[in-house]
């Protein structure tokens, strides 16, 4: 249940306030980027490694893992790939559709 916001100058919910802030791209993008480092975590997690391990397995330093994990930076393709390998994970295309 979305939580109703007492400022109307932001708007009344969530929902609205977002819609205000970001384009429909940019919620979707946001929203991507948050469920792929979400699965990036869970795995990591259910494989017991921890970043720093998973820094010497994948080669990508361990800061920069934490700041993928946060959200905090937008990673290369190249370096996600690199993270995800380890933990026997790849990326797929898939139509919109399917997502």
């Amino acid at each position: 249940m979305m939580k109703k916001i007492n400022n109307p100058a932001i708007g009344d919910s969530w929902e609205d306030v977002k819609k205000e802030l970001f384009s429909d791209e940019e919620i979707l993008e946001i929203e991507a980027s948050a469920a792929l480092m979400g699965e990036l975590i869970e795995a990591r997690h259910k494989k017991g490694i921890s970043q720093k391990r998973l820094e010497e397995l994948s080669g990508v330093s361990q800061p920069v893992i934490a700041r993928m994990e946060k959200g905090a930076t937008s990673p290369q393709v190249s370096t996600l790939l690199k993270v995800l390998r380890p933990l026997g994970l790849t990326i797929k295309i898939v139509p919109v559709s399917e997502a």
